[in-house]
């Protein structure tokens, strides 16, 4: 199975031309319906692709996580995906899909893997409300193959916050107000639990947001935005004090946003920050080649926080407190 993740530095490369490569996988027959689902999973988040090992069962786990495995020294939570997307299936879960992102591995077991598909992020829509309804809001994005299945990108960053907890009230305890009037950032990210996150850190730093599910849905509205500042004589900057973006989002991705971001002289000045759970030195330094001014890693609300009382206060002349 290994097979299917070699030539990873070639897959790099795809990173900043909006295209991606999923790894597509099956969690059985859907019991409702008499249907095999086709899911799908980032390659740049697959580890490794194996036959489903020995699980060790461990006291007081979430439901959906059956145990531990022990790979290469390390133990690694495994997570029954079915249970946890509350997809009906008695399909056996022989395979064990071997992730690692935001800095955490995690073995994810599913009916089977299929192969690997190069698409562009174009290619990806947001869900129907139906669909994300159907399987807890796990979807976040669709697209349609020419044998006309549906592929459905889960988020894993969901999976992750709720069996390995770590977007919990310690992560935000010690943020504080940013104490500097007007100050607004504007961010998109497809997934609810990562905008929840975000918004969660703002709330507690007093600072005012706008928010997008995707880049495309982002670019559109800051193209409103810098004309509306140029009708009134104003620079972008004054409305805009910072932009955070995702990587990964259906229609058009981060890379892509911050390539235009940065061409388009009316956002001079407005820092970009990439808030992302690709958080290898491999991915921040293509965030770097597209213009990005910082990159965050998911699930470090703290870090968040202070990156942006920095780059706020950095355009706001220094530490200038409200009046």
């Amino acid at each position: 199975m290994s097979e299917l993740l070699k030539n990873i530095d070639a897959r790099t490369k795809l990173a900043g031309t909006n295209k991606l490569e999923i790894l597509m996988f099956s969690l059985g027959v859907d019991t409702r319906t008499g249907k095999r689902e086709t899911f799908g999973i980032n390659v740049f988040k697959v580890r490794e692709v194996m036959r489903t090992p020995g699980v060790t069962a461990a006291p007081e786990m979430p439901p959906a996580v059956e145990g531990m495995v022990s790979l290469r020294g390390a133990l690694v939570p495994v997570v029954d995906l079915a249970k946890f997307a509350q997809f009906p299936s008695e399909t056996p879960r022989d395979v064990m899909i071997v992730t690692e992102y935001n800095g955490h591995t995690q073995g994810f077991l599913v009916e089977s893997v299929d192969t690997i598909l190069r698409l562009d992020w174009s290619q990806m829509r947001v869900p129907p409300a139906m669909l994300t309804a159907n399987l807890g809001g796990l979807v976040t994005a669709v697209t349609e193959l020419a044998d006309g299945r549906l592929v459905m990108m889960l988020d894993v960053e969901k999976i992750l916050s709720e069996t390995a907890d770590i977007d919990n009230d310690l992560a935000f305890k010690d943020i504080e107000p940013l104490g500097i009037e007007g100050a607004t950032v504007f961010f998109c990210d497809d997934s609810p639990v990562a905008r929840n996150q975000i918004t969660r850190t703002l709330d507690l730093m007093g600072v005012r947001y706008v928010s997008a599910i995707n880049g495309a849905q982002m670019w559109t509205e800051l193209k409103k935005i810098a004309s509306y500042a140029d009708a009134s004589g104003r620079k972008v900057s004054d409305l805009v004090s910072m932009i955070l973006t995702d990587v990964e989002m259906p229609e058009m991705d981060g890379y892509i946003l911050t390539k235009h971001i940065k061409a388009d002289p009316r956002f001079a000045g407005i820092p970009v920050v990439m808030h992302s759970s690709l958080s290898s030195g491999s991915n921040q330094q293509l965030g770097r080649s597209v213009g990005v001014d910082e990159y965050v890693s998911k699930f470090e609300a703290q870090r968040l926080a202070e990156t942006i009382s920095r780059l706020i206060r950095r355009g706001n002349g220094g530490d200038r407190a409200a009046a």
